[in-house]
């Protein structure tokens, strides 16, 4: 076979990098309903180089909430935080500047 001076193209290797790295910094921000009115609010996704119980405390302690820390089989550590505080944390994450608001994903109803 000749070769006619075509190189392999991939025209999805450019974006395939970037969706691949915006993943790894992607925050979830999940509610999980409990029983009855009562939910959860969790948090994942977080670099590995911060204290998630003290990110936990100050929450905690900004929302008047109770909290903690778990580890999820499959996410690793994740921030519980009671009731509906998807709004708050997001907040709270971009004002301490640990995440910016393109990295933040909510979730939830």
């Amino acid at each position: 076979m000749t070769d006619l001076g075509i190189k392999n193209f991939d025209p999805f290797a450019d974006t395939n990098e970037s969706v691949g790295n915006a993943q790894e910094t992607l925050i979830h921000i999940r509610i999980q309903q409990r029983n009855g009115r009562k939910t959860l609010t969790t948090v994942q996704g977080l670099d590995q180089k911060y204290d998630f119980k003290k990110i936990a405390k100050a929450a905690k302690k900004e929302f008047a909430c109770n909290g903690t820390v778990v580890e999820h089989p499959e996410y690793g550590e994740v921030i519980q935080l009671q009731g509906d505080q998807r709004e708050n944390i997001r907040g709270f994450l971009i004002k301490v500047g640990l995440a910016s608001q393109s990295q933040i994903k909510l979730h939830g109803f």
